[in-house]
């Protein structure tokens, strides 16, 4: 008599995963503002945009290119490093730090839109780095912390794999924290993570300080590294803070990506390609079993 075994139920393993490599695409060119004092962002609304220098901002009506209002600082004031800023419901949110000096210190400086007027300050004090950009998304606020390789006083000023991505509440109080992927840190390098807006089509565009280009990333499903979707090439920028402009309903405007070139001292504005042309979030990374297919 033939002896027979026990059916031992084939196991399913799952492909081995590869994470899909970053696209590169190329934005168009739209348009420019003359903008003097762009040297480190702009923020923009329906109708202006707002050149953002070290300790001013400056409201350029973006049909004629004049310049209406100026916000500066003086120079032994707190008012040190303005990085970038975003318009909320009228209202600029700046991030503002004391880059160079040591240890990094950071706050949210806020500002009306219409008139300039600085109405408050939100206090972060020394946290996780030098607050380079703020954005509001999806009902919370996000935040790039830099952390650069560059040396200031025999320091090296917070070392750029440090650099973090933040959710906060109403409050500015970290919910959550993401990390940046090392390729893309090595492009940074020495300097770090400068700019960064949510885009209409869900994800998340960052910039480093030089490179004429911006990064294209989503929200991990797992772990806190963010994910490398595309890389889309900027001509005539060189990093720095940016800023997706939100037209208002019915406006049948096409939203367009800001940012600024430093040598020429202009707003530089740009078509980005979305239709399809940023790849879909990558599948899950992991597989559930069924109990025939769990092996031992």
């Amino acid at each position: 008599m033939a002896s027979t075994s026990p059916h031992v139920p084939t196991l399913a393993v799952p492909a081995a995963y590869v994470q899909p490599e970053p696209v590169t695409l190329a934005a168009e060119p739209a348009g420019e503002l003359a903008a003097r004092d762009a040297n480190q962002g702009v923020a923009v609304d329906d109708t202006h945009a707002y050149a953002i220098n070290n300790r001013s901002i400056t409201k350029i009506d973006r049909s004629t290119g004049e310049r209406v209002l100026q916000f500066v600082g003086d120079p032994e004031g707190p008012i040190q490093h303005l990085d970038s800023g975003v318009v909320v419901r009228g209202t600029i949110y700046a991030a503002h730090s004391n880059y160079p000096e040591w240890p990094m210190e950071s706050s949210i400086e806020v500002f009306d839109a219409r008139t300039l007027e600085h109405l408050d300050s939100h206090p972060i004090g020394i946290d996780r780095g030098s607050l380079t950009w703020l954005d509001f998304h999806d009902g919370s606020w996000w935040a790039g912390f830099a952390n650069y390789d560059n040396v200031h006083d025999g320091r090296v000023y917070g070392e750029n794999p440090n650099a973090q991505i933040v959710r906060m509440d109403d409050s500015f109080q970290v919910e959550a924290g993401y990390v940046v992927p090392r390729p893309i840190l090595d492009r940074f390098a020495p300097m770090s993570n400068s700019g960064g807006s949510w885009g209409p089509d869900g994800n998340l565009y960052l910039t480093g300080h030089d490179l004429p280009e911006a990064y294209v990333m989503q929200l991990p499903m797992a772990g806190a590294e963010l994910e490398w979707l595309a890389t889309v090439e900027l001509p005539g920028i060189e990093g720095q803070g940016i800023a997706w402009d939100r037209p208002s309903k019915g406006q049948g405007k096409d939203p367009h990506l800001f940012g600024i070139d430093r040598p020429s001292r202009e707003i530089k504005e740009f078509d980005m390609p979305l239709d399809g042309a940023v790849p879909e979030p990558v599948p899950a990374q992991w597989t559930v079993r069924s109990a025939d297919e769990i092996s031992g």
